[in-house]
């Protein structure tokens, strides 16, 4: 009992300490409902994940089965981790079981997030028991990634999105928030304003897109990067590919059909309909939020509803000369 009330002590020392680092740096109002911090290179979001993040910097220790999600916010990250647990699951949770847990539980807190939902509120887990492989989900850009993970530690899974789809989608989701919360809602002009400025949570999309694509080119063994547009159009393809990388390939016996069921499983209408998106809700630090939040329309290409030509054009210059002689077109 002692032991644990050090470690506990030492635990809240280490929220502190990075609780008072994160109210020290420059904040300011942003594309997002909560105060924005300067940290590194760009703006990052606000003080609870911030302090999340530093935390599992701290304390998390990859092991090499382990499988860590990083996105942006809205570039197709509930998606991703729902065809990403329903692979590496598929043997306990056959995707068509009328029990599967997508039935009860919803993808977020199936592929539970390192500083939304596992470190925060003074909490440090033991997380050492639980079986590999263990499923994670981030969205710090790469060099804020825990040591361990970063240094090649762990399989990283980066999946982006077209900058002007992952605009239109962080602006409809935040101003959900903004609306609940009865703060003035952001037109997509001023929006898009933020956004090219990098004012956007954690950090500018280019840099953050630019970091994984380049960890990707370094270690693409411990790296893969996905395209959310190029999923959508071979979704079955990305399947075997994601599966082959986290070392569960298909081929065993039974398997005939088993990645087309998951993409069926794991279909935007599909997951829509269950009862767990409808009516669930994830639990992120002090908070829950509505699973539904989390889905709104899925589809590509649908900045061309919300984005003037003119808006357009200047992400798509950003981006050019962002990614110039990177190799990356998105």
């Amino acid at each position: 009992q002692e032991a644990d009330a050090q470690a506990e002590e030492t635990n809240q020392q280490l929220y502190q300490r990075f609780t008072d680092l994160v109210s020290s740096l420059p904040s300011s109002d942003g594309l997002s409902h909560q105060r924005l911090y300067l940290h590194g290179q760009g703006w990052r979001t606000d003080q609870m994940p911030m302090v999340g993040a530093m935390v599992a910097g701290a304390r998390f220790a990859a092991r090499p089965t382990d499988v860590v999600l990083a996105s942006l916010p809205k570039t197709g990250t509930t998606w991703t981790e729902a065809l990403l647990y329903a692979i590496v699951h598929r043997r306990e949770h056959p995707p068509d079981a009328a029990d599967h847990p997508f039935h009860s539980f919803g993808p977020h807190e199936c592929v539970q997030n390192l500083e939304f939902q596992i470190y925060t509120c003074g909490r440090v887990p033991d997380i050492g028991d639980l079986p590999d492989p263990r499923l994670f989900a981030t969205h710090v850009p790469f060099a804020a990634l825990p040591g361990s993970v970063a240094g090649g530690g762990c399989m990283v899974v980066y999946v982006c999105c077209d900058p002007k789809d992952t605009l239109v989608s962080l602006w409809h989701f935040i101003n959900k928030f903004r609306a609940k919360e009865g703060i003035g809602l952001l037109s997509a002009e001023v929006a898009a304003d933020m956004f090219c400025a990098g004012e956007s949570p954690f950090g500018p999309y280019w840099e953050h897109v630019l970091g994984y694509w380049r960890a990707h080119l370094a270690r693409p063994d411990r790296v893969i990067f996905f395209r959310y547009e190029e999923m959508m159009r071979d979704p079955a393809a990305h399947v075997r590919r994601l599966a082959e990388f986290v070392g569960l390939p298909f081929g065993g016996a039974g398997e005939d059909g088993t990645a087309d069921a998951i993409v069926r499983l794991c279909a935007f209408e599909h997951m829509c309909g269950l009862e767990a998106t409808k009516s669930g809700r994830t639990v992120a630090g002090t908070s829950s939020v509505e699973n539904s939040i989390f889905f709104r329309r899925g589809v590509v290409g649908d900045w061309v509803n919300h984005l003037s030509p003119e808006t357009a054009r200047r992400i798509d210059d950003i981006t050019r000369s962002k990614f110039e002689g990177s190799g990356l077109i998105v």
